[in-house]
């Protein structure tokens, strides 16, 4: 009896240390239950002003989960600019997603003062900016409190870059437990948002010795980046990643590959490669598919590191630490 209550113990204790198991969908029914609605008319009035509003929020998520776990580091402001946020990778993410997380938690705090974290208001808000943008709607675990570190140093090495090929991808989400089905889900978000051009510059005029352009790249859509992206463009053009519905959250970012259309090489690598081309195709071709594991993968992304009971805080301010 006491070795299966050790092995028990044991278990436990693993599943807590990994961040994961603890978070439940009515978190808040008691002390806040209506803070899920107070969040999503905050984000419906934002994404009113600005359709970067679904791109922007979407992004942070993901990048806040990669670096210290899904906790709000990313928030945080530093007067010496020293903050994850202000990480060189951490640059291009567009001032919209922080200012309705920002919008949101003001609104929250009118009713529910000191209750609910930065980190599950920034969770909820990429749930509602996927429906905004005509993506599946789904249930969000809850319970995250907020991390009480972010230093622009800890960022390097931990996101994923535009050339990364499919080994590489995997490697990294298999660190916080996602495989590589949840990986191509969530490359999907490639189907909103832009990129600026310095950020697949290489496959239109430096590929290799042999090629100047990368050869997987569409002719046609290859003359189309080239033309709005001249060598030497002014850094802050950027692009569309979906070329033809770039402001609905659909599928089409699956055909885009099978087509040849995928901006960086890490998104048209899931095509090209033979170990993923399969499930890039189903996707392409089945819309309920990608829906379904697009939401399993958020799921699993909103438990990376998160830290719950008594580790770290409630933010007052989500771009501050409590004092």
């Amino acid at each position: 009896m006491g070795l299966w209550r050790g092995i028990f113990l044991l278990v436990a204790f693993m599943i807590i240390g990994r961040g994961e198991g603890q978070l439940v969908e009515n978190f808040y029914s008691s002390r806040c239950p209506n803070v899920e609605s107070i969040v999503s008319q905050a984000v419906s009035t934002k994404f009113s002003q600005t359709f970067t509003t679904i791109p922007a929020t979407l992004r942070l998520f993901f990048h806040d989960c990669f670096v210290e776990g899904c906790d709000a580091s990313i928030m945080i402001a530093s007067p010496n600019s020293d903050a994850e946020k202000d990480a060189q990778d951490n640059l291009s993410l567009a001032g919209d997603g922080f200012d309705t997380v920002i919008k949101a938690k003001q609104a929250v705090e009118q009713s529910c003062p000191g209750i609910v974290s930065c980190a599950d208001i920034l969770a909820i808000a990429a749930r509602d900016v996927v429906v905004l943008g005509g993506g599946p709607s789904f249930n969000v675990e809850l319970g995250r409190r907020d991390g009480l570190i972010s230093q622009a140093s800890r960022v390097a090495g931990n996101l994923p870059e535009p050339t990364f090929h499919l080994n590489e991808l995997n490697t990294m989400f298999a660190k916080h437990n996602l495989s590589q089905n949840d990986m191509i889900a969530l490359s999907g978000a490639h189907t909103l948002g832009f990129s600026h051009c310095s950020r697949f510059a290489n496959r239109l005029y430096s590929f290799s010795s042999s090629s100047l352009v990368d050869p997987s790249l569409n002719s046609d859509y290859a003359k189309q980046l080239e033309a709005a992206c001249p060598q030497n463009v002014d850094p802050s053009i950027a692009i569309d990643m979906d070329p033809v519905t770039p402001r609905t959250f659909d599928n089409v970012y699956y055909q885009n590959l099978v087509s040849g259309k995928g901006l960086f090489t890490s998104d048209q690598v899931l095509y090209t490669d033979p170990a993923s081309q399969s499930t890039v195709v189903d996707f392409a071709n089945n819309p309920g598919d990608f829906n379904g594991a697009f939401i399993t993968a958020m799921t699993k992304l909103g438990r990376v590191g998160v830290k719950t009971g008594n580790i770290g805080e409630i933010r007052k301010d989500c771009t501050a630490f409590n004092s």
